[in-house]
């Protein structure tokens, strides 16, 4: 093998750089065979090398030897199963239904929003930001078990949180707002309402509006929003809770 391909291979390897790759080739470990059948001890005898860098080394080329394998099994041509005829599914008997087709009956197709260009454009823009936005904590989370994680705003005249100091987590700023056209937008672009009652499922658009139902809700009055929704055509967000 090329010396510009071993040391290549070297410095993909974490800690080790581009000195360090040269080191060990220029201490005679001039193949990966060589690397591979040379202990731990050897390596680490190299200048800049330790032992838990020496160990990093041998077990990187353990692991890329591994994947080469798994590899070459996956596409490895099946072998023939041996002769053996399948199992019969038993069929069921009439008025009983399969669970396959009862699974397709219990499958819902999920409904989309008719929403504007400019408005799919903020959820899109929304869900980017999201992705960047920082972790707000509560001050002090980390100190008493009693304070949970959940944000606060951060109090008292000495606190470096409040003053929003370098090394302390961000603070809730307007800054960290989303695109006003994706705001009160579910993520899947309908406008959620909260529902108490079948009464409140009246005057709803179910083209741009879903409902999501109270946590306080009864399971009789459930039944009843979750029949009055299917009737409309509304989309319920919370169904998989039901």
């Amino acid at each position: 093998m090329n010396k510009e391909n071993i040391i290549k291979q070297l410095t993909s390897i974490d800690g080790i750089g581009k000195a360090k790759a040269e080191a060990l080739y220029n201490s005679g470990f001039t193949s990966i065979d060589k690397i591979k059948g040379a202990s731990v001890e050897d390596i680490a005898k190299v200048k800049g090398i330790n032992k838990t860098l020496a160990e990093k080394i041998k077990e990187h080329f353990s692991t890329v030897k591994e994947k080469k394998e798994a590899v070459e099994q996956i596409n490895k041509p099946k072998e023939v199963e041996s002769e053996e005829k399948p199992e019969k599914k038993e069929e069921p008997k009439e008025g009983e239904k399969s669970q396959e087709e009862e699974k397709v009956k219990e499958y819902h197709s999920k409904q989309k929003p008719k929403i504007e260009k400019n408005r799919k454009i903020a959820l899109a823009l929304r869900k980017i930001k999201k992705r960047k936005e920082p972790e707000f904590l509560r001050q002090e989370w980390f100190r008493y078990k009693r304070i949970k994680p959940k944000w606060r705003k951060p109090k008292g005249l000495h606190s470096k949180y409040r003053k929003n100091l370098r090394y302390r987590p961000k603070l809730v700023r307007i800054g960290f707002r989303g695109p006003r056209n994706a705001r009160g937008l579910h993520p899947s672009g309908f406008e959620e309402i909260l529902v108490y009652n079948p009464d409140d499922l009246d005057n709803l658009d179910p083209s741009t509006q879903a409902i999501r139902i109270g946590s306080t809700v009864g399971t009789r009055k459930r039944v009843m929003i979750k029949k009055k929704a299917e009737k409309i055509g509304i989309r319920i967000l919370n169904r998989g809770e039901l």
